[in-house]
């Protein structure tokens, strides 16, 4: 077996000794071929450079913007194109990829700890060593964010609006040599709450058969649950959410005080129960639903800022991935 491992050497919680131990683990399991992530956007390359030799495994140590990188290069030649490369395999289009193996490097790590893979690297490491000696596999689906002439999957979340405010001004810090961790997410979420706008909201919900949702100030779109990690708090605005569902929306039509405090306690507090109110827009196991905006809003994807849009169409994508956990 031929496995190829992308180490990001600027994540968050990676190491020289965590990558040595991994690279001497997996050598002697597999065929292995090491590569350092240089500039954003190379693990994409790396990545579909693998599938091109074909390589049966693509391995990462990273957070989850690398993540999101490998996985974008696994599925598609070139990142951002909207036309997924053709697979023979119409039955289980994961079958035609490499797999993929998740070790955590980053602060969040969300998709790995949605696959139910320890925080810890080394311990990641020897689930990961189990999985590929057992053969222990898991497909997984994918959502699909398109807008203007550019696509790009995503793990667990996307999300347009305040979100996404937050996640923009946390990428400012880390620019300025500071560390993502969740305290400073926080921090910086409750200082943005005060800048936000919070009277004039932009967006509108449609899809098929879905009635149109004016009025939304922020939108959650998540691919699995838990939406994130407060420390070791999982965090569940969408708690229906699944690698084997459609997409599912939370959406705030409110962002007073009142509203939003309800929501954040209901969501750290009541894991399986789905938050209420009529201040609320909720979609589960959608195929397919587009944000609409009057005016450009801010937009991330998988904790990666992606600039302001206007109008960004989200897709499920079922059994695009073959992990092994």
């Amino acid at each position: 077996m031929r496995a190829m491992l992308l180490v990001n050497p600027k994540a968050t919680t990676t190491n020289a000794r965590t990558r040595d131990v991994l690279i001497r683990a997996l050598g002697a399991a597999v065929r292995l071929a090491v590569e350092e992530t240089r500039y954003r956007g190379h693990a994409a390359a790396l990545a579909a450079t693998a599938r091109a030799k074909g390589y049966d495994v693509v391995a990462v140590l990273g957070g989850d913007g690398t993540i999101n990188e490998t996985v974008n290069g696994l599925l598609n030649p070139v990142n951002g194109d909207a036309t997924p490369l053709r697979n023979e395999h119409a039955d289980d289009p994961s079958a035609g990829r490499p797999a993929l193996v998740v070790i955590p490097g980053g602060s969040a790590n969300v998709f790995a700890r949605a696959l139910g893979l320890p925080n810890d690297p080394t311990e990641s490491t020897g689930v990961v060593l189990e999985a590929l000696r057992e053969g222990r596999r898991r497909t997984v689906g994918l959502g699909q964010a398109l807008w203007e002439d550019q696509s790009r999957y995503f793990t667990f979340c996307s999300g347009m609006g305040y979100d996404a405010e937050v996640v923009r001004a946390v990428e400012g810090l880390r620019g300025t040599g500071r560390k993502a961790t969740p305290a400073r997410y926080v921090n910086t979420a409750l200082r943005h709450y005060l800048a936000t706008d919070k009277r004039h909201p932009a967006m509108t919900v449609t899809g098929p058969g879905i009635p149109a949702a004016r009025g939304v100030f922020m939108a959650i779109i998540s691919n699995t649950s838990p939406w994130t990690y407060v420390g070791s708090k999982p965090v569940r605005p969408t708690p229906w959410a699944s690698f084997e569902t459609g997409l599912d929306l939370l959406g705030l039509r409110r962002m007073g005080p009142m509203t939003l405090a309800g929501v954040i306690r209901h969501i750290l507090t009541e894991s399986d129960i789905l938050p209420s109110g009529r201040n609320l827009v909720q979609l589960h196991d959608e195929a397919e639903f587009t944000l609409t905006a009057e005016r450009p809003v801010a937009f991330q994807l998988d904790g990666d800022y992606l600039g302001e849009r206007e109008s960004v169409t989200f897709r499920s994508t079922p059994n695009a991935l073959q992990v092994l956990v």
